[in-house]
This record gives structure tokens, sequence and C-alpha cells, in this order.
């Protein structure tokens, strides 16, 4: 394979995500490294003396990631009526066109 981008032949993503087997593999070998109970003990003691990335992490794995959300109210003078965009879509093509040529 040379060192181009796109070769010729050769598909998908090779040097992707690993298996899950490989990650599972991957796990275990760091459970049997790491003391699970010293590893709490240590992002407990981060937690408290402030550190936003222990803190983080730990709301993360307690409570789950927040979802994210988009605020649609806007306070920079955007004011779309959704009764005209509505009508606006269920034109079609010919009437959009038209619409627009017209200007």
């Amino acid at each position: 394979m040379d060192k181009r981008k796109f070769n010729k032949g050769t598909k998908g993503n090779k040097g992707g995500r690993p298996t899950k087997a490989a990650e599972q593999k991957l796990i275990e070998r760091l459970d049997n490294i790491i003391d699970k109970d010293e590893a709490i003990e240590t992002l407990g003691k981060l937690v408290a003396k402030g550190d936003m990335r222990a803190l983080q992490t730990y709301l993360s794995y307690r409570y789950g990631k927040p979802k994210e959300s988009m605020d649609i109210n806007s306070s920079e003078g955007l004011n779309i009526n959704f009764r005209d965009l509505i009508k606006f879509v269920d034109w079609g093509k010919e009437k959009i066109y038209a619409y627009y040529w017209k200007r």
C-alpha cells in the first residue's frame, strides 16, 4: 500500500476502532493491574480537592452523561414563523423556484 490517501482495492477503515474482543481483552488486562478500590479512592480525593476533570468523570459514571440540548430561543433577533416555513416546504419545487426568480 502506498502513502496516498485513497488506495485502489482497499475498503473501509483498516486502522479503525478495535473489535469488542480486543477491547474486552484490554479491560481484563487493566483490571489485573489496577486496584479498583484504590482508583475509586484516588478519584474521591481528586474530587474533594476540586479537580474538575475528576468531578466530571465521577458524575459521568455515576449519573450518565447529560443529553445534549439546544436552546431554540434566541435573543439575536432571529424570528422564524414556523407556519410560513411549513407552507413554504409544502409549496413544491416549482413554486419555490418561481418565488426566488421573481425577486
